[in-house]
This record gives C-alpha cells, sequence and structure tokens, in this order.
C-alpha cells in the first residue's frame, strides 16, 4: 500500500510538471501573439497597399468624367454659336437655307478645334433649318474615349444626351416670343398688269410673310398686319371713308374709294378734317367710283391669321398703277394720328412706343401712272413725268415724298418690285422711298418674289437661343 501510494503520489507529481511546464509554453506563445497583435509597426504600408488600388480608380475616374465634362461643355458652346451663326445667314442671305447650314456647318467646326479629341470619326454634329425656315437646329453627337473607366468595361462616352434635351435652336422670332410688338403694312399691288401668275406668286409670298410675321401668342407682346390692296385708288370700310372723306356713300353714289388728297397737308400725316379729307375717287361726271372690288377693301391693323390670309387669297386684279395712294394708306395704317378710322383693336400704337417696330412693305409691279385733279378724277394723262392738269404732280414724284415723310416720323420701309422690265423710272421710285438700299428688292421671277418677302420677315425678326 504504501508503494502504490508513493507511485501515485510521484505520478500525479509528474503530472503537476507537466501541466506547468504546458500553461508555461502556452503562456509563451499566447505572449508572443499578444505581441503580434499589438505591434503597429507597418500598419501604415499595409493600408496604403490596400488602398492605392482604390485611389488610383477615383483618380482615374475623375480624370475621365473631367476630360468629359470639358469636351461636353465646349460642345454645346459650339452648337449655340453654330445655330446662331446660321439663323443669323438666313436673316442677312435671304432665306438661303443650304447657305445657312453651311454657314453653322463653318462655325461649329472652328469652334471645336480647341476641344480635347473625341473618338475618330464619332462626331456627327450636323444643322438643319425648321419651323418653315425660321429656326437652325443641331443634331448629332460625339464620343469621348475613357482610358480609365475602359478597366470596368466603359470605353467612350456620350458627349450629349442621347434624348435631344442638349440640341441647339437658334429661333427667328417675333411678336409675343420675341419681346416685341410690331405693326407691319402692306401695300400689295393688284392693277391689271399682275393678272395670272404675277398674282398667284404675290399671294404666296405676302401669305408667307403674314404666316412668319404673326405669332401665335399674342397674350403679352403684339404682332399685327394691315393689307392696303391698290389699283387705281384704295377701297375703306364704309365707316372709314366716312371719317376720311367728310362724305358718306348714298344709294345713287354707294361706291367708298379714295384717291389722294390736295392742300399744304397732301404729305404729311395730318389727320382728315375739313380743309384736309381724302378725295373721293369720282368719275368725269361727278359720281364716285371704284376701281376695287368689295374683297379688295383694306383691312387695318389685325394679329388674325386667317382674315389676313383670306384678304390676300381673295384679291383679283384691274385696271391702272396709282402707287402714291396706295403708299399714303400703307402710311395711314400705321399712323396714331389716323386711329379714329379703325376699331380699338386696330388702331396703330403711338410713334416712339417702347419695343414697338412700325414697319411698310410696298409692293408693285411697275410704273406710277396714274393721278388725279382736284375733283378727284383721274388726269387722263398716265404720264411718268409731266402731269399738268394733275393737282399734285405725277403719281412717282408723289409717293417719293409721302415716302420720305414717313420714314422721318421712324417707319422702316421695305419697297419690293417685281418684274419691273428694267424700267428705271420704276426702280429709282423704289429705291428713294426705301430706308436704304438693303430695304430694295427688284424681284425678277415668282419665285425672287417668295424669296424678298420671306427676306424682309425674317429681317425684322429678332433672333434667340430658344434651348
Amino acid at each position: 500500500m504504501k508503494f502504490a501510494s508513493y507511485s501515485v503520489r510521484r505520478a500525479l507529481g509528474s503530472c503537476r510538471m507537466a501541466g506547468k511546464a504546458l500553461a508555461g509554453k502556452s503562456q509563451k506563445r499566447a505572449s508572443t501573439l499578444y505581441r503580434f497583435a499589438a505591434d503597429s509597426r507597418g500598419d501604415v504600408a499595409i493600408l496604403f497597399g490596400l488602398m492605392a488600388l482604390v485611389l488610383v480608380m477615383m483618380i482615374g475616374l475623375a480624370v475621365d468624367y473631367g476630360r468629359l465634362i470639358n469636351a461636353r461643355n465646349q460642345t454645346l458652346e459650339a452648337a449655340d454659336a453654330a445655330v446662331l451663326a446660321g439663323a443669323r445667314a438666313l436673316q442677312t442671305n435671304g432665306g438661303d437655307q443650304a447657305g445657312a447650314i453651311k454657314v453653322a456647318q463653318a462655325f461649329y467646326k472652328q469652334a471645336v478645334q480647341s476641344r480635347i479629341s473625341v473618338v475618330s470619326k464619332s462626331d456627327t454634329v450636323d444643322f438643319a433649318v425648321t419651323d418653315n425656315g425660321t429656326a437652325v437646329i443641331s443634331k448629332g453627337n460625339a464620343q469621348i474615349s475613357t482610358p480609365f473607366m475602359s478597366v470596368a468595361g466603359i470605353k467612350t462616352l456620350p458627349l450629349l444626351h442621347a434624348n435631344g434635351t442638349d440640341y441647339a435652336k437658334a429661333v427667328l422670332a417675333v411678336g409675343g416670343n420675341a419681346q416685341l410688338n410690331l405693326e407691319v403694312s402692306m401695300m400689295l399691288d393688284v392693277t391689271g398688269s399682275m393678272a395670272g401668275q404675277k398674282l398667284i406668286d404675290m399671294k404666296s409670298a405676302a401669305s408667307d410673310l403674314v404666316n412668319i410675321v404673326v405669332w401665335a401668342d399674342q397674350s403679352k407682346y403684339t404682332s399685327k398686319v394691315a393689307i392696303v390692296p391698290f389699283t387705281e385708288d384704295v377701297r375703306l370700310p364704309v365707316s372709314a371713308f366716312k371719317l376720311a372723306t367728310g362724305t358718306t356713300p348714298s344709294a345713287t353714289n354707294p361706291k367708298p374709294c379714295v384717291v389722294e388728297r390736295t392742300g399744304t397737308q397732301k404729305y404729311t400725316n395730318a389727320a382728315p378734317k375739313s380743309g384736309q379729307y381724302v378725295m373721293v375717287h369720282n368719275t368725269s361726271n361727278m359720281k364716285a367710283t371704284c376701281d376695287l372690288a368689295s374683297s379688295a377693301e383694306a383691312l387695318p391693323l389685325t394679329s388674325d391669321k386667317t382674315a389676313l390670309t383670306t384678304k390676300i387669297n381673295n384679291l383679283t386684279t384691274a385696271n391702272s398703277t396709282a402707287g402714291h395712294i396706295g403708299t399714303a394708306w400703307a402710311w395711314y395704317m400705321l399712323d396714331p394720328n389716323w386711329a379714329s378710322l379703325w376699331p380699338a383693336s386696330s388702331t396703330p400704337a403711338a410713334y416712339g412706343t417702347d419695343k414697338l417696330k412700325k414697319i411698310a412693305v410696298l409692293m408693285t409691279d411697275g410704273e406710277y401712272n396714274m393721278q388725279y385733279t382736284s375733283k378727284g378724277v383721274d388726269d387722263g394723262s398716265y404720264s411718268l413725268t409731266s402731269c399738268p392738269n394733275a393737282a399734285n404732280g405725277c403719281s412717282s414724284a408723289q409717293a417719293i415724298e409721302q415716302c420720305k415723310a414717313m420714314k422721318a416720323n421712324g417707319i422702316e420701309v421695305y419697297t419690293v418690285g417685281f418684274q419691273l422690265g428694267g424700267s428705271q423710272i420704276a426702280i429709282n421710285t423704289l429705291s428713294s422711298c426705301a430706308t436704304d438700299a438693303n430695304h430694295f428688292y427688284n424681284s425678277t421671277t415668282g419665285d425672287a418674289l417668295k424669296a424678298a418677302f420671306r427676306d424682309i420677315a425674317l429681317k425684322i425678326s429678332t433672333l434667340y437661343l430658344s434651348q
């Protein structure tokens, strides 16, 4: 038993010693691990190693994005400049659309020369004329390479939004959209020589001007047009005829047509009253007469496109050319002194009104060859240079004096000749009436006439970027 007890004690002692040894080794290992875990030497290097790739990728993304924004802004600015240049070309080149597009393309090409290089052949930006020839718009896109994003599979990015919201558009605007009020009076020659295709061409050209000039939204700014057809006389609404002549049409004398006026106010805008009335067009036996049909009654200022185009489309031709009478009434339509003749909606605004343009367009196809005696009867001479029986002299000379007075009052005057046949007298008359040489058009064909009216419409428009 003693021997057994001793052996047991000895074995237990050995176990205790072994346990202590193991515990010591465990403590040593734990201490080593603790010291390793607590050792912060090299942490920065490890963290930098882990973050370096992320930092490089972020810098790369920033570089790619910066290049994209830079190239995008340059492209947008170039497109804006190009459409403005193209639209301005429309104003000055007679509405030549192909020419305007070439101008826009040239401006764009010049403006992107300093832009960051884009992917070869990816720049498809181009230009087109829209809105019935009154606007220039950009289209297309361009791509830029993305070296850093290509790691993620993105090799290129477009500079412009695919939905077209970045496209630039320059508009030639009138009326409300241009923040400008317009009053335009058109004198239209419907004499006998205008019959046939010439009348068709004139109707198309005049309607085109109306469609461009009369803006849809008239709520804040107005754009109005008056139509003055003329031959030997001008036909007025009865109410205007009474005020202009001081007479009332009767059952036996019912025709409300007028000619010139005599006296000291013959070339002025003085309001009609006793001693300053316009003469009634009379026959040799002093009966009132009208050369113009009722459908050619003068139409005062209005923004009603339907009324304007209907008036133009219903015009017919008749007889000779008293251009000075048409000129005078184109003026009176715009003159506030004659406002009492017209309905309230058609009264012209005062001269010098802020944000207002007054414009007269005088169109004829020939020489002015009809003038009147002091009784309102034609002088019978049909002369262009010698009119001894006429109260105020020959028609052309009268028209030139009226134009001088009209321009002195701030009215901008455009003149349009149509197939004048080389008549120097007609050319001189229209050239003298125009505000300047750029306001006179000598059209030899129907297409040239349409181009002239369109060019006038574009010139009186205001240019702006709509997007």
